[in-house]
This record gives structure tokens, sequence and C-alpha cells, in this order.
């Protein structure tokens, strides 16, 4: 393992709940008991189509040990909910539209006796047809799965005149590529314990992206305000995305309130898979031609994204993947649409890399396809379309200035996996390398609400306080967090702490999300350091008499420089004592930094990543192995490296299950995978030998907007690489992920014979 950056930061250090996660110690969300709790259980639906003709509780409330049976009827505020559209019922009444829809809910004595509740409750149905394909969807005979038809959302971007420049081309290549529904596969699903306080409001402890968010759902269905609700999102075991709508949090809250007493909800395995949010489903076209010179001169495309039953991100998923249907190329003639479609399905939303990993295979694809019709190297094609750094968008709208893109293709381009093509010694096995390259948007985008802030504070503990909004979720924040408050206040780690994830006791600052959380943190900072240090010098100075041109901060306290040496004149804890009547508070509101143009969706900062690939096939059972992996990223400054290190190569091994291995298989719009048995997510052994991370860390001049996320960007570009490491091994086109074992046999086997055929 090689990690390359140049920062100076300390590269290895123990995180702030580093001790506490390793030795157990630490509790999650859904570890948490309370006196008097009850255990609530979750109806779903039995059909993935069907109207509900009748409800009965009657032998479920009689069974012993069952405090509580909810139903539509007992949602006193909006039985709906949704990040954008709220048009998920809470508890479905009329309808049910795919196989997680809840009809009824139970608290109880027991897990078990909830259990065995949920299957005294009848419920009588009557069947759907079943809209299983979004393209069935579009059928002017299709069911109307919502009133508005089952469009959820339609995104387009046109340039030049696409048919006209096609007209000039010297090569066009067209394909289809199909992408999969891929699980979250977090390592805590859903869950928690809700508790009803004395005083009247409700706590709840869910893991959750966005605990502001989650509480003003809440209240729309609670019908009660939201100074009643308490948030607490942290800590909580992974989501990339899969947490950031709400999933068990009404049920417990409903259930709680009912009864007077907690409840702990804690979906399994197989309940994850059935309600839970996955990567949405994409069926991309694309036609793109270029001249004999390599520039690429017209490039059209059509997204189909399955967006399951309901909307949740889906209308943002799409916005991105058209945004990105250029990536880093400068095009002049573009004609990009998507359509967002409802089915049957579960419900696909938000997912790290959000709609740009779908993209990017199928643009990347095309590349290499253009490459080989054109006889020229992909390396060199990629260059000849590479945007400049004062380039526009790929949607034509202004952003930060950037050479990223240049910058990561030159480094990938001196990767050793290029020059050393060696070829395995076992005749059944081939090997091949692959190159690709992709951007990606920071932040939610142009016209969507993406609130950021912080507020920073001296304890009266002494301690330098640093609060936000959001939530750790495994994905390192807290080492961000410290590591910025460290360097940018002078202080030492001893001296800080950090307060996320309760909605009591943080201000807002949006959510864990859209590779914004480094990002946040910086800005956050840069606006309170200055203000915070001078108030702080300002009244040591009063208290001590000495100018405070002579004083900083540093560890312990504030420091007094002499000629040759510096003392320390006060703690932090001294100064707590002296201005508790007059607290040290600095706070901060605003939008996360977003483009001037008004293009739905459309993104200001962007990191870029380049990805080299080397594969082994075994021709005879069409495995694929990944020998090594090397990503280039430019992303800005290193924070943390340890978890920006972390970030890729997780990033890294995520895409790769997706590359290989995981497809959530739906039949009549039923879950074929319900499980880990079944669902196959990579482990140790599927992971390269050798991965090699390049941290390209210079900014353009005059870029002040400081280091961009990387919880998403190493995720993008490793698909597509695979994709051509295996064309590269046997000449096989893959257009459909997970990669088919089956499919390259095949293709295998009808290269083999035809070469028999020509020799005979």
């Amino acid at each position: 393992m090689n990690f390359s950056y140049s920062s100076n930061l300390q590269s290895s250090f123990i995180r702030p709940d580093g001790v506490d996660k390793v030795t157990g110690n630490l509790k999650f969300l859904t570890d948490l008991s309370f006196p008097n709790m009850l255990y609530g259980k979750i109806l779903r639906s039995a059909y993935p189509h069907a109207k509900i003709i009748s409800i009965s509780t009657k032998k479920a409330e009689e069974l012993p040990g069952v405090k509580a049976v909810i139903t539509s009827k007992d949602v006193p505020g909006l039985n709906r909910f949704g990040l954008i559209f709220p048009d998920q019922p809470v508890l479905c009444d009329e309808r049910v539209r795919y196989v997680g829809d809840a009809v009824a809910a139970v608290a109880a004595e027991t897990e078990e006796i909830a259990e065995k509740a949920l299957q005294l409750i009848e419920v009588e149905y009557e069947p759907l047809p079943v809209i299983d394909d979004p393209e069935k969807a579009l059928l002017p005979s299709a069911p109307r799965l919502h009133p508005d038809g089952n469009i959820l959302h339609q995104a387009s971007y046109q340039k030049g005149d696409v048919e006209e420049a096609f007209r000039t081309c010297d090569c066009i290549v067209e394909e289809t590529y199909e992408l999969p529904r891929q699980m979250h596969a977090y390592m805590e699903t859903e869950g928690g314990v809700i508790v009803p306080e004395k005083d009247g409001r409700i706590t709840v402890y869910v893991g959750t992206q966005h605990g502001y968010k989650d509480r003003f759902q809440l209240a729309r269905i609670l019908a009660i305000p939201e100074s009643k609700i308490r948030v607490v999102s942290s800590p909580m075991g992974g989501s990339f995305g899969g947490k950031d709508e709400l999933n068990i949090q009404p049920y417990g809250a409903l259930l709680a309130i009912k009864t007077g007493c907690p409840v702990k909800i804690h979906q399994s395995r197989r309940e994850s898979v059935r309600s839970g949010l996955k990567r949405h489903p994409m069926k991309i076209t694309m036609k793109t031609g270029a001249n004999r010179s390599g520039k690429i001169v017209a490039h059209q495309v059509r997204i189909i994204a399955d967006t399951g039953a309901y909307a949740t991100l889906g209308p943002a998923v799409l916005d991105f993947a058209v945004e990105h249907a250029t990536g880093p190329y400068i095009i002049p003639n573009v004609y990009v649409e998507g359509l967002s479609v409802y089915t049957n399905n579960g419900v696909a939303g938000e997912f790290r890399g959000f709609g740009g990993n779908q993209v990017t295979f199928a643009l990347e694809g095309q590349m290499d396809r253009l490459a080989v019709e054109l006889g020229m190297c992909p390396m060199e094609l990629r260059k000849r379309n590479l945007r400049k750094a004062d380039d526009l968008g790929p949607v034509g709208q202004e952003i930060a200035p950037t050479d990223g893109a240049a910058q990561v293709l030159k480094a990938i381009s001196q990767s050793p996996l290029l020059s050393e093509r060696e070829q395995s010694t076992n005749p059944w096995t081939k090997t091949g390398v692959g190159v690709a390259i992709a951007m990606h948007g920071g932040g939610l985008g142009f016209g969507r609400l993406d609130p950021a802030g912080g507020r920073l504070s001296l304890n009266k503990d002494g301690k330098i306080e640093i609060a936000f909004g959001f939530e750790e979720f495994g994905q390192g924040l807290l080492s961000v967090i410290e590591r910025l408050v460290i360097k940018e206040i002078g202080c030492s780690a001893n001296d800080v702490k950090i307060t996320i994830g309760d909605t009591d006791h943080v201000p807002r600052s949006g959510s864990s999300t859209a590779s914004r959380g480094t990002s946040m943190v910086w800005h956050a900072l840069q606006r309170m350091k200055i203000p915070f240090t001078q108030r702080l010098l300002e009244k040591a100075s009063q208290y001590t008499g000495v100018p405070v041109d002579r004083l900083y901060l540093g560890p312990i306290g504030i420091w007094c420089r002499h000629k040759s040496d510096s003392e320390l004149l006060i703690t932090y804890k001294q100064m707590a004592d002296e201005t508790k009547d007059d607290p040290i508070q600095i706070e901060t509101e605003f939008h996360f930094p977003t483009t001037p143009h008004s293009i739905p969706g459309g993104h200001y900062l962007y990191s870029f990543a380049a990805c080299a690939a080397k594969v082994e096939v075994d021709v005879l059972t069409g495995i694929v192995r990944v020998k090594h992996l090397e990503q280039a990223v430019a992303a800005g400054p290193v924070i943390y490296p340890t978890g920006y290190l972390g970030q890729i190569e997780g990033g890294s091994v995520m895409a790769l299950g997706y590359t290989l291995l995981e497809e959530a298989v739906m039949e009549k719009g039923k879950y074929v995978t319900e499980n880990f048995d079944s669902y196959l997510i990579p482990t140790i052994n599927d992971i390269p030998l050798s991965m090699d991370i390049t941290a390209i860390e210079e900014l353009w001049e005059g870029d002040s907007y400081g280091p961009r996320g990387v919880g998403e960007i190493g995720t993008v570009a490793v698909a597509p690489a695979i994709a051509k490491a295996v064309y590269d091994a046997i000449g096989l086109w893959v257009t459909k992920l997970p990669l088919s074992r089956e499919e390259i046999v095949k293709a295998v086997n009808r290269r083999e014979l035809r070469k028999w055929l020509t020799t005979k």
C-alpha cells in the first residue's frame, strides 16, 4: 500500500472515537436501553402493489405482552414523509406500492412477542398489476402509481445542434449501459430508541444523516412543534446515503407516544433489505461522435432511472446524473435527457456517488470505444477533449476554476500499470489494464437548501468546544474537525471538545452528505477563528495586563511572547472561570458554495479522480480478479491523511463490489436477494493486494475554497476502469453491471471457436 501526499500534518494519530470503538465501549444508538423499554416491529406489505380492503388488529392487541398496535388512523398529523416530496405513507390505508410499505406497527414487552403480534394482524388485500420495469411504467397503458402519473422527474441539458453535428462525425459509437440496484450494506441496520420524556418532549436516538430534517418531518407526522423533538443521531454504524431519509423513526415515535414508554426498533438485515433505500438502477443510452483527430463533436444521452415506489431524493439524483453526463470533457454539441420513473420496485434514493457512478460508467465506456474505433491511445483521446481550468462546468455553469482533471490524468498516466504489461503464465488466465477518470460535484447544488454553519466557544470546563449539526457515521468526520481546530486555532487535541449530532445542543449545519462535511467544517472555521481568537485574546489582555499583540493561543491556554521564548500566561480553564458571566461564543451561518447560474442542482466545487485497474480474467470460469488498483485524487489539501486514505480505499472496495458482485435482484416487485448469503459484498479475499493512492493537494491560483470532500469521488472511476481492463484482457465490451461470469465465458468461447474454425 502506497499513499503519497504533500501535507505536513501528522499522518497518524488516535482518532477521537478510536479507542472506544475498537474496545467496544462506544454505545451505538441501537445498543441503548432504557427502563420499561418496549420493542417495536413493523408490518410490511405482502404485495408489491395492492389495494387494502381491511385491516384487523384485534387478535394482535389481545396477545399478552402487546402494549400497542397502530395503523394509519393513529397518525395524528401528515401521514406522509419524503425529503423532497412527502409522497410516502407512514402507514398505508388504501394502497401499497412496494413490499417495504408499512401497514401497521406493534410495541410489545419482548421482540418475540412483537414478531408474533405481526402475524396476528389480518390484512385483506386486492392485488393490482405490478410495474416492475421503468420502461413498462412509461407505456400509456400502464397503471398510474401516483396521481400525477409514473414520471417522478424529468431533466435535460442541451447545447449546440446534436443532429447536425453527428452528420459531420468521422466516427460514431452508440451503446446502452445497464447499471444495477445496489445495497448500502452498512454494518448497523436502521434502528434506535425513541424515548418519551417527562416534560412532554420525545428524544429520538436513531441514526440519520440529517437530524434537523428528521425533526422537521417528524413534527409534521406527530402534529407537535419541532421544539418538542430532540434528535440524537451520532454515532451510528454506517450510512453511505441510506439513512438520509426517515426509516423507523415515525413508527417508534408513534408507539412511544401511545404507550408512554421508550420503544426500540432495530431492523433485521432482511427487514432492512425489504424497506431500505438502494442505489438507482439506470439504463443509459449514449451516442458519441468524433472527428478523425479525436475531437468529440457530438454527445447524446438518454437516462431512465428506476426510482421505485416513492420519490425520496430521486429528482436530485437524476439532476446529478444529467449534470455529469459529459464529465470533464468539453463537447460543443450535447443533448442529455433523463427520466426518473416510479415502479413497484424497492425505493431508490441517495447512495455514495449520487448518480455520478452510473453515468460515468457509460461515459468512460464511450471514450474507450471511441479510442478503439479511432485507433488512438485512450489516454490521448481524453487529453484532447479535457476541460481547462477556467472552462465552464458540465452544464454550462460557472464553477470554481480547477485544473483537477488534467492533474489526475497526468498522475495516472505515470502509473507503472500502464507500462508493466506482463501476461500470466497460466494459459487460462488473461490480464488487462484499464484507466478511467471522473469529476464529482460537492454540496447539494443550485436551488437546493444547503445550509451550513457552526459554533465555536470556550465552555465552562475550559475546553474549546466546536459544534456542528451533522453526524458521524463512521466516515472519520470527528478526526477532520479535531485536526482543523488544532491547525486553525493553535490548541492541542486535549483542549478540544466536539459536539455533533444532537439537535438540542448544536446549530444547523446541514446534512452529512454530498461530500460536503470537510468543506463545511473548513469554511465555518475560516469565518469563526478570527473573531473567536480576537475576543479570547482581548479578554486575556484585560485580565493580565499584557498587550494583545504579545499573546497567542496555544496548547493548554494563552501564551505570551518574549524576545527569546514564550510562557504560558493563563490556561483555558482559568479563562473560562474569568468569563463565566460573559461566555466567549461565536456562531456562523452561511450557504454551501454554489454556482451563481440558475441551473437546478448545478454545482460549484468539484473533485476529480483517475483510476488505473489491473485484472486477471479466468477464461474457464469467468471470474475476474482485480490485482491492482491505483487512484489519483485532486480534492485540495489533505486534512486527515488516514481518513483520506480510508475514504478512497473504502470507496474503491465498494465500487469493486458494484462492478463484480452486487445486485439487489428483484422479480415481479419482490427481492430475490434478502440477506448477505445471496447478496455478496467484497470480502478480504476480493480486495486487491495492491492499492496505491496519490493525493493532489494543489488548488488553482486564487482558489479560496479549501479542501473538498472525498467521501464519494473514490467510488466513481473504478467500475469503468475495471470494465476497460476486461476488454484489454479478453476483448469483451462490458455493458451491464455487475460483470456476468456467464457472459465472459460465452464471449471467450465464441472468440476461441472462431479462431479454431479459421485455422482448419
